[in-house]
């Protein structure tokens, strides 16, 4: 199984955590490639004094032989920059990641490689080198020609998973989302994604509720009572879904224990208890697409660039269960 890891921001912590991870991935017996900046890599590598060999290659022919080599990285340059300053916001740094994102994601969708994990993209940045897409998960909805991928995070520590039913949209919107999505067809999906990657024969789901208290019997909204409720009585045939619940509560009670994965109604609402639970473990993984992707739960660490301290857990658990979903995915096909 080749996995293909990009560099994320060089001017963040995604050259780091990468080098980092990588001699605990190579003892898992599969074999990496990264794209980004040849230089970026060797850059941290000797600022840091990590114990990694930078292998330049021009094609993924070239990494045979190499790929599975303890401590060598073969990295496919998308270019370089003139110079490399951690912690700053640079156009240059933008370029370069969405490029190596790009890259990336070609070699899954050609079958070059089995499966995509990126390390964090700074959007300013990004925005800089004027891409209109500056999220990974928007980048690659177009990529692939994918109208609504689902965000879902996971902590393989607590088996803990959160998805969203909308993503990055203004908390104004997400009322009129609700009520416009097909609420039935996502949560169908959703249970089949949890069958198929994470092989849940039967996946439990618990669903919040959009409004303060699930709206108290129609107090305060009535998006449960309309939308939401019949949707799970729907459902609840032929599938394992309860709900809504108040979402304080829930977490508060530690509720998220009794199910395999809870369905948050807008980010914040979903994401503020995960991060708490699983901010160094945590697992962002895109659904939906036709490759297998995943990423660091945290942002590019500007704060921390270049001086050693970043933690690669994340990245590690991220690069490991993208290995796990593709070998899921082959299982049953």
């Amino acid at each position: 199984m080749r996995i293909v890891l990009t560099t994320g921001d060089i001017h963040g912590i995604g050259p780091e955590i990468l080098m980092k991870s990588l001699p605990s991935l190579q003892q898992e017996g599969r074999s990496f490639v990264a794209t980004g900046s040849v230089r970026a890599f060797e850059f941290y590598r000797d600022r840091l004094g990590l114990p990694v060999r930078i292998e330049p290659i021009s094609s993924i022919s070239a990494i045979a032989g190499i790929a599975s080599e303890k401590g060598v990285l073969p990295v496919l340059s998308v270019g370089e920059p003139k110079s490399i300053e951690p912690g700053t916001i640079s156009k240059s740094a933008g370029a370069i990641a969405m490029k190596a994102l790009e890259t990336a994601a070609g070699l899954c969708r050609d079958g070059l490689c089995d499966a995509l994990v990126t390390a964090p993209i700074h959007k300013e940045a990004v925005a800089r080198a004027g891409f209109s897409n500056t999220g990974h998960t928007d980048f690659l909805a177009d990529f692939f020609g994918i109208p609504s991928p689902v965000m879902l995070f996971v902590d393989p520590v607590s088996s803990l998973k959160v998805a969203l039913a909308t993503i990055h949209v203004p908390l104004s919107a997400v009322p009129g989302m609700i009520r416009s999505m097909d609420l039935d067809g996502y949560f169908i999906s959703l249970s089949g994604w949890m069958r198929q990657d994470f092989r849940l024969a039967n996946p439990s789901i618990a669903v919040l509720g959009l409004n303060p208290h699930a709206s108290d019997g129609g107090v305060m909204g009535d998006e449960e009572s309309s939308v939401i409720r019949p949707c799970i009585e729907r459902l609840s045939g032929s599938m394992k879904i309860d709900g809504p619940f108040p979402a304080d509560g829930f977490f508060g009670a530690r509720r998220q224990r009794d199910y395999d994965l809870v369905v948050a109604m807008y980010h914040d609402q979903g994401l503020l208890p995960f991060k708490v639970l699983a901010f160094d473990t945590g697992i962002n993984v895109t659904l939906g697409l036709p490759i297998v992707r995943t990423s660091p739960d945290h942002g590019t660490g500007f704060d921390k660039a270049g001086k050693g301290t970043a933690s690669e857990r994340s990245f590690y658990e991220a690069a490991i269960l993208a290995a796990d979903i593709a070998s899921n995915r082959t299982k049953n096909h």
